[in-house]
């Protein structure tokens, strides 16, 4: 029997909200404002990557605006508001789902086959590792003597404290305590988070239909493609996930929509269905503008942000610099719940400046079309209003005193946008 029908409008305008988009840059950061927020997407990616600023900075600025990164560290790594896992990629999580990732934890002791053969071979090795940790407090890949094999390459290269050390935080033996330099230190999971190790552990049941909840929360309404793309770890395979949401559907848990105009089964929590009626009547999926770290959470899965934005989009650091068509690090522009383009910037430090390297807009918003999946056109000037305040707010956040514009495309919008809100 086919499901409710909701227009795609409902399914990205919640998205919006559970991403805390609705109103980007509109509230002040605070730690409950930021607990909920990473309860709310499922977590906050990591990465290494500092042309302009880290992503997990980034991904917080576009939600609350300027802050003191100093602030989110002690929150992070003092308070233990969050801590680091694999959830999408290696992402900062909410402390209190401990509990559900520590059957992750448990079962990546039995399931990450790949491991094996090393484990044989150097169970020495993770006994010292964990030893000196425990003897030592938090220690560095670097605090450890030994030197990567001669004429090694690849992941599988790495010296054995490297490998002791991922695979001792992956089980749940080790957490990282902090960072220096951006470089993991590692402590014994329970002298770090103290009680973390309390009580029985979730089924592995629990957890796959938790996994499936926190998912469908994060993302309002998806196809179960989009459920394997967005927390990607642990993959659950396709046998198990469809029996978790089998099963859900049947307890009422889940329920199977149709998307006016797409194909396929779609799902959402059933709780959500209230919420996805509320969207359809608001009359714009979100208010303001804001830049999107290329690590994102809306951004975890392209091919949805292709179904509900109409805006194709990769992240170019990995392409030869002559075959680049937005640039080193695009970010995505985010304006009234639309994606009108996307910003190259750069942060140089020692001259505290914030470079604008490249704004590409997409053709059908500097053409003054309507959005490629529906809606009221945009205001132009007021978009580029509010872009140009996003740049400023982007300066003031990474201690940019000046904020320098190049490249427009189309170009005919760069006067436009270089005095756009001006008096």
């Amino acid at each position: 029997m086919p499901g409710p029908s909701i227009p795609l409008r409902s399914v990205t305008a919640l998205f919006l909200q559970r991403q805390h988009l609705a109103r980007p840059r509109a509230l002040a950061l605070t730690a409950h404002r930021l607990a909920r927020f990473v309860e709310d997407v499922g977590g906050l990616q990591l990465d290494s990557i500092n042309v302009l600023e880290r992503a997990h900075y980034l991904t917080v600025w576009s939600r609350f605006g300027p802050y003191d990164r100093a602030w989110l560290d002690r929150i992070v790594y003092r308070r233990r508001l969050l801590f680091e896992y694999w959830a999408h990629a290696a992402c900062l999580v909410p402390t209190t789902m401990l509990p559900w990732w520590r059957r992750a934890m448990l079962d990546y002791r039995l399931r990450h086959t790949g491991w094996s053969r090393w484990l044989r071979r150097n169970a020495k090795v993770l006994d010292r590792v964990k030893a000196a940790v425990l003897a030592n407090g938090p220690m560095a890949q670097g605090d450890f003597e030994g030197r990567r094999p001669a004429g090694a390459a690849g992941w599988w290269s790495w010296r054995p404290v490297q490998h002791a050390l991922h695979y001792l935080w992956m089980t749940g033996a080790l957490t990282v305590h902090s960072r220096q330099h951006f470089q993991k230190r590692f402590d014994l999971l329970e002298r770090a988070i103290p009680d973390s190790l309390g009580g029985a552990a979730v089924s592995s049941e629990d957890f796959q239909r938790w996994h499936i909840e926190r998912s469908l929360h994060a993302m309002g309404a998806a196809t179960e493609l989009d459920l394997t793309h967005y927390l990607t770890f642990p993959r659950l395979g396709p046998g198990p996930r469809r029996a978790a949401l089998r099963a859900m559907i049947e307890g009422g848990e889940v329920t199977a929509l149709e998307i006016e105009g797409r194909p396929g089964r779609w799902l959402a929590l059933t709780r959500d269905l209230p919420a996805l009626a509320r969207a359809r009547r608001a009359p714009t999926p979100s208010r303001g503008t804001t830049l999107l770290s290329p690590f994102d959470s809306l951004l975890w899965y392209r091919d949805r942000v292709a179904r509900l934005f109409g805006f194709e989009y990769r992240i170019e650091v990995y392409t030869p610099g002559h075959k680049r068509v937005h640039g080193y690090y695009p970010l995505p522009i985010l304006h009234h719940g639309h994606l009108i383009g996307r910003v190259d910037a750069k942060r140089h430090r020692a001259e505290g400046r914030l470079e604008i390297r490249h704004v590409h807009f997409e053709p059908w918003f500097a053409s003054g079309q309507k959005p490629p999946t529906g809606g009221a056109r945009l205001d132009q000037d007021e978009a580029l209003g509010g872009l140009r305040d996003a740049f400023a707010s982007l300066g003031t956040f990474v201690g940019a005193g000046k904020v320098v514009l190049r490249r427009v495309t189309p170009s005919r919008l760069r006067r436009a946008l270089t005095h756009a809100g001006s008096a």
